[in-house]
């Protein structure tokens, strides 16, 4: 993360239309990726989908990408293929590179709408991770949020030490 690029932090309720359409917060939007034709959306857990930069998700994953590649070639994987093998699945399907419409509008494409667990005209919640912006189910978010924010005072006092 660069020394100077701002937190994205921030907590909205929208609703996805008949098409799943999301119109994101211009201020999260705007923060992640200004001017930006597209973003990355990427499965992190059961009900919660995130948005990266493009650039940043690229530096984030290419480097571990490149260095199991380099692996696989030398054959120092040869004994862990099905693991090799299940990298490669999850990989496949963990992101796609998705445009952004005016206003800041994304759709959820197929396959992510089903990790998403919503329906058309469904809530969702979207929120500024620091360094991303997470789309959540609401009841997921919830029950995030009832398990980790008693840990936040700590958490906060360990990052800003």
């Amino acid at each position: 993360m660069q020394s100077q690029q701002p937190l994205i932090v921030g907590e909205f309720a929208r609703s996805l239309d008949d098409r799943y359409r999301l119109s994101v917060p211009n201020e999260m939007m705007e923060l992640l990726a200004p001017e930006a034709k597209e973003c990355v959306l990427v499965k992190e857990r059961r009900g919660c989908l995130s948005l990266w930069n493009p650039e940043s998700w690229k530096t984030r994953w290419e480097a571990g990408v490149e260095l199991i590649r380099q692996k696989v070639q030398m054959g120092r994987l040869d004994m862990q293929l099905s693991r090799v093998q299940q990298f490669g699945r999850l990989l496949s399907s963990r992101f796609r590179v998705i445009p952004v419409a005016q206003r800041s509008r994304i759709v959820i494409p197929e396959g992510f709408r089903e990790f998403l667990g919503v329906e058309p005209g469904a809530e969702v919640m979207i929120v500024g991770a620091a360094v991303c912006i997470e789309i959540w189910h609401p009841e997921h978010w919830r029950s995030y949020l009832e398990r980790r924010m008693p840990r936040f005072p700590k958490l906060y006092q360990l990052l800003s030490q």
